[in-house]
């Protein structure tokens, strides 16, 4: 099941500018921004609450009760902030059943396991 969450933030790819370096070598700014509009989570239309956080180079996706934690990992995965952000991502939402993705500007949830309340 597909659920329109929120619109991405315009501003989170302006973080990557070389003179916004944050000197973290993952772009911590850009995740941050990136995330900011789940941050505080967004109620699904069951009653579930969804958000996804960073802390470190943890990435945290909630859903209800279920958490998935995804690393952002510079060596192994790409020294772009992007294509890492992207793969903690997926590491955090395959644990707990979920994608989420970008569509016509807004995040989307797709659900693949039922949701916990």
């Amino acid at each position: 099941m597909k659920t329109e969450l929120a619109p991405e933030n315009p501003t989170a790819q302006d973080m990557l500018k070389p003179e916004k370096n944050d000197r973290s070598g993952v772009g911590v700014h850009y995740v941050d921004a990136y995330l900011k509009p789940l941050r505080a989570g967004v109620l699904l239309p069951d009653g579930v609450k969804f958000s996804a956080k960073r802390r470190g180079l943890k990435v945290t996706l909630s859903l209800g009760l279920q958490k998935g934690e995804g690393i952002m990992r510079r060596l192994d995965v790409s020294k772009d902030p992007i294509v890492m952000l992207r793969a903690a991502l997926d590491e955090a939402g395959a644990k707990i059943g979920v994608k989420l993705s970008l569509e016509n500007g807004k995040f989307v949830l797709e659900t693949t396991a039922p949701a916990a309340a």
